[in-house]
């Protein structure tokens, strides 16, 4: 295994059920629903030739820029999926499933336990299930419009064990709601705060834009890279908090930060990268489309004391050029698009204003080296990149690239 992979004893290699399995045992079917419901491609394969498979993918396609640095994998990757979130519906017998939706479908496939999913969250899943029958509550049905309950989304903080159990419904209304919610933290009283999302809308985002607090806060607190972050139902967070650490010290070690700089956090999401690379540089701005990341990122800055970032609700590009016209300089850009990459009008206002360096994060190595060569076009030469598994079992692949400007 190459540099940075982690060391897997033989008897610790695949996934585990109930115990760890053998070598020989990782190589047989260990999850029933797998075929069905597509999200963990690799889940029959060992881990370590998961990570050797992932990091010849990634450095084949990186090698018209760089030399690649070791994958970064993890000592224990089952059950990482800090965000849960499980559909409800019936069978044709009309008892209640919940579960992951068939690959490409609207078909439910009963799930209890998931081999990459939080093993409490799954958990406070059945158990809302089995509560269902006694308060006389229907799981909707989306092609009769007729039943509550559509979905269930749990977040747990890695670091704290804060749980925030989110029941997503199809009316505002939850019959004997005080009892149900006993009933629940009776069963789960690690249980910290549980909220009422309403989706009146046939569509297949699974929350709606109205919620009200039952218990709790409405929110969790969880621990990332020495920062303290606020996770509401809605909140972007990393699943996989302990490689998310990894990450985004890479992503920080790339920027080299002397604690004068002026850092842009580009697609800046609730703030993290930004506020963790905030103790090591001069100035940091955050930019975002979304208002309520905005807002939840100037909620974790003020949570952690960090006076020197400002975040703003833009347009990146747009905030670039702003930048560029005015004068103002950029030693560092960071950036974290989506799947689907940066657009060439972002790509090219980053460009103008020139930083010294850019550490781009992606979760999509063919729209990176898509962006790659066009920051090629504009001078840009990348010097290090590595790969960080995130997402193990599944075909994604998560990395860091820093990308220097010539003579910078």
């Amino acid at each position: 295994m190459g540099k940075g992979m982690p060391y897997v004893e033989k008897e610790h290699t695949g996934l585990r059920r109930g115990k760890r399995m053998t070598e020989k045992q990782g190589k047989n079917k260990v999850c029933s629903v797998s075929a069905r419901c597509g999200g963990c491609q690799r889940i029959d394969e060992p881990y370590e030739v998961q990570l050797q498979a992932k990091a010849v993918r990634f450095r084949k396609m990186m090698e018209p820029f760089c030399k690649t640095e070791g994958i970064l994998g993890m000592e224990r990757p089952e059950h990482y999926r800090c965000k849960v979130n499980a559909a409800f519906g019936e069978d044709r017998r009309h008892n209640v499933i919940s579960g992951i939706y068939e690959e490409k479908s609207h078909r439910i496939v009963p799930v209890d336990s998931c081999l990459i999913e939080n093993e409490k969250a799954d958990a406070i899943i059945v158990s809302i299930r089995g509560l269902l029958k006694s308060f006389k509550i229907r799981p909707y049905n989306e092609d009769t419009g007729y039943g509550l309950l559509r979905h269930v989304l749990v977040r747990t903080g890695h670091a704290t064990g804060q749980i925030l159990v989110v029941l997503v419904l199809s009316s505002p209304i939850l019959p004997s709601k005080n009892n149900f919610v006993k009933a629940l933290l009776k069963l789960h009283p690690e249980i910290t705060s549980i909220v009422i999302n309403v989706n009146e809308r046939n569509t297949s985002m699974v929350l709606g834009d109205r919620e009200h607090v039952v218990y709790g806060k409405g929110y969790i607190e969880d621990r990332l890279c020495g920062k303290v972050f606020r996770i509401s139902p809605k909140s972007f967070y990393q699943v996989n908090p302990m490689q998310t650490e990894k990450l985004y010290g890479k992503a920080v070690e790339y920027a080299a930060l002397t604690g004068k700089e002026m850092v842009l956090d580009a697609y800046c999401g609730t703030g993290t990268i930004g506020l963790i690379a905030s103790e090591h540089a001069g100035r940091v701005i955050g930019v975002e489309l979304n208002g309520d990341a905005v807002r939840d990122a100037r909620s974790n800055a003020k949570r952690n004391q960090v006076k020197n970032i400002q975040f703003y609700q833009n347009d990146a590009g747009k905030l670039l050029l702003q930048m560029a016209e005015q004068g103002e300089s950029l030693d560092v850009l960071l950036m974290d698009p989506p799947r689907s990459g940066s657009s060439r009008e972002f790509l090219e206002a980053a460009a103008r204003i020139s930083p010294g360096r850019i550490v781009y994060i992606s979760c999509n190595p063919e729209t990176l080296v898509r962006d790659l060569k066009i920051l090629a076009g504009h001078g840009y030469r990348v010097e290090r990149s590595v790969a960080v598994d995130m997402f193990p079992f599944t075909e994604g692949i998560e990395s860091v690239s820093l990308l220097v400007k010539h003579g910078g």
